[in-house]
């Protein structure tokens, strides 16, 4: 790999970009995936939102909440490139595939289906929704690839049955950060009669997403992660002739007024994080996405690289085979990590000793690495955090 003091992404305006992250000092951050980091601009632009909401509650939420939101909301759809009427915000994305779970009629002997990649809360609630209604929750072995995305397609195509009813896949997973082909995925999906729920979480900001193109039944991504806005600022997208059937798990004033607007109030709350979207997307896109994009990418695959090579471990499949993007994988050697638990104090322990905040995830009997790239991020953090990890890891 290209050195990044040769790389041109590594810009000389990097570190003022940096500086625009309230972030601390005395830490290294290399989890944004989990659960982002909001820049100084964003920060001020909620806080005048609450300010204002604060000021005059009454005449906030009666006069100046509807207009602002739709306005937002109308902003989110757009950078998503979704048919607005079937867009709306939600907090997170696991309280959309909760909201699509209750929506979806399940029936005894139904299958719904995910893989072993997905998001540990995605999984309880299906199984959940599965146990409550006779249904079976149907977890596809889907092996980290050696070829390509081609792997990843069959792998999950070939744990449809015919009485798949929903086929919840990720676009980029949270244990293993890999990108799955979800344009074929959906696509197969519907000719062969099953609902597709795109977990799209790690996804907004991180990729290009056209949701026009995608055409899920089902699609949720994150704003506040690789987008940067407030946190509990989600994105949910319905297919047109699944949104009658679809409301928000809250029944409130809206309810019987159509899809979108029963999702813009479901009570008294703090809608601020949905408000500053607008002036999220618009700091990111002044950063330049694609150069946002390709410093994300190019930055987690030197992590990963630098990170396998000095803890003696295979690095995973290369970035130009479309595998990663902004977060990338470095596998820890067999023994050092062998259960969640000890995931968890592998973490603890290497931010308390090296001050470096990183995921540790626990899959498949297997302990990983889980970097995050994000424009506040520069090469030399992830090789503070190679010097330092050999020494804590211990067989």
């Amino acid at each position: 790999m290209t050195a990044p003091s040769e790389n041109p992404i590594w810009g000389p305006d990097w570190p003022e970009v940096r500086a625009l992250w309230p972030l601390d000092p005395n830490f290294t951050h290399l989890n944004h995936g989990s659960f982002g980091a909001v820049p100084i601009p964003v920060l001020q632009e909620q806080e005048r939102w609450r300010r204002a909401m604060d000021e005059n509650s009454s005449g906030f939420f009666f006069r100046t909440l509807p207009d602002a939101l739709e306005g937002a909301r109308l902003a989110a759809a757009e950078f998503v490139k979704a048919d607005a009427e079937g867009f709306v915000f939600i907090p997170n994305a696991t309280h959309a595939v909760n909201t699509v779970l209750a929506s979806i009629d399940l029936h005894p002997g139904d299958e719904v289906l995910l893989t072993d990649h997905a998001y540990g809360a995605v999984r309880l609630a299906a199984e959940r929704a599965c146990k409550l209604a006779g249904a079976l929750c149907v977890v596809q072995p889907v092996p980290l690839p050696t070829q390509g995305q081609d792997e990843l397609f069959e792998s999950v195509m070939s744990g449809v049955t015919g009485r798949t009813r929903l086929a919840i896949v990720d676009h980029i997973s949270s244990p293993t950060a890999l990108v799955f082909p979800v344009e074929r995925l959906v696509k197969e999906l519907r000719r062969r009669g099953v609902v597709s729920l795109v977990d799209g979480a790690h996804a907004v900001g991180m990729v290009d997403v056209d949701l026009a193109e995608l055409d899920p039944d089902f699609w949720t991504g994150n704003f506040h992660k690789w987008c940067c806005s407030p946190r509990g600022s989600a994105g949910f997208y319905v297919r047109a002739e699944r949104r009658e059937l679809t409301a928000p798990l809250v029944t409130s004033w809206h309810s019987l007024e159509g899809m979108v607007r029963a999702f813009s109030w479901t009570g008294t709350a703090d809608y601020t994080p949905y408000l500053a979207v607008p002036a999220a997307l618009e700091f990111m896109g002044k950063l330049g996405w694609e150069r946002v994009r390709e410093h994300n990418r190019e930055l987690a695959a030197f992590g990963s690289e630098v990170l396998s090579k000095t803890i003696g471990t295979p690095p995973p499949v290369a970035v130009p085979d479309g595998l990663f993007e902004a977060m990338s994988l470095a596998e820890l050697p067999a023994g050092t990590v062998n259960s969640k638990d000890a995931a968890e104090a592998l973490s603890k322990r290497i931010a308390q000793e090296l001050r470096v905040e990183v995921s540790i995830s626990f899959w498949r009997d297997r302990g990983f690495v889980r970097l995050s790239a994000q424009a506040y991020n520069a090469p030399a953090e992830y090789e503070r955090l190679a010097d330092g990890l050999p020494g804590m890891l211990e067989v």
